[in-house]
């Protein structure tokens, strides 16, 4: 059954599909053939990069609620932790001797009680939906940001890597030929 949240999202998902397409289908053509360098490659791929921002809304939202419960673990689990150090505290003699002693008491109990929600399975559930959506956003922002570069004739980030991988073999090569060069010259130097 579906929540009246996600029956709105669905209804903004399909009104901004139905209206990128419109304006894909009025502009795409008309504006192409005007369009010269990379404003002609940009209008091309403006169907491309809205879809993926339509996409990012579910997951930025999704994202946002488990960062709102993974806060909300660390919140009650400091609250409990830091009642615990003051019905403790309670036990300590009030002296110059006894801050060290609340200190050890503030560690291991907070130490336990954070080790424990580490622990516990909603936690980590939490923690792991956190991370894959912020890897999914991760991906459609390179995602668009390739589609951005390509359309700008501007190498995307996997090009550059590519060309540092192939710069440091090149230096890789250059540095076993040097020793080879520099031994080659010393032998000549030696003859003469």
């Amino acid at each position: 059954m579906k929540t009246e949240y996600e029956d709105m999202f669905d209804y903004y998902k399909h009104t901004s599909m139905f209206w990128n397409d419109m304006i894909a289908m009025m502009s795409s053509k008309p504006s192409a053939l005007m369009a010269v360098g990379p404003l002609r490659n940009f209008t091309e791929n403006i169907k491309k990069i809205s879809q993926e921002l339509i996409e990012s809304n579910q997951e930025i939202v999704d994202f946002n609620t488990q960062l709102v419960e993974y806060y909300q673990h660390l919140g009650e689990t400091w609250v409990g932790a830091q009642k615990k150090v003051m019905s403790k505290i309670s036990e300590v003699p009030q002296d110059a001797e006894s801050m060290e002693a609340y200190k050890r008491i503030w560690i291991d109990i907070f130490e336990n009680d954070f080790t424990q929600m580490f622990d516990n399975k909603a936690f980590s559930e939490n923690y792991n939906k956190l991370v894959s959506t912020e890897l999914q956003l991760l991906k459609r922002w390179n995602t668009i940001m390739d589609v951005m570069l390509k359309s700008a004739n501007m190498p995307t980030k996997e090009e550059i890597n590519d060309i540092y991988k192939e710069l440091f073999s090149l230096k890789k090569q250059i540095k076993k030929i040097n020793p080879k060069k520099k031994r080659r010259r010393d032998e000549n130097d030696s003859k003469v």
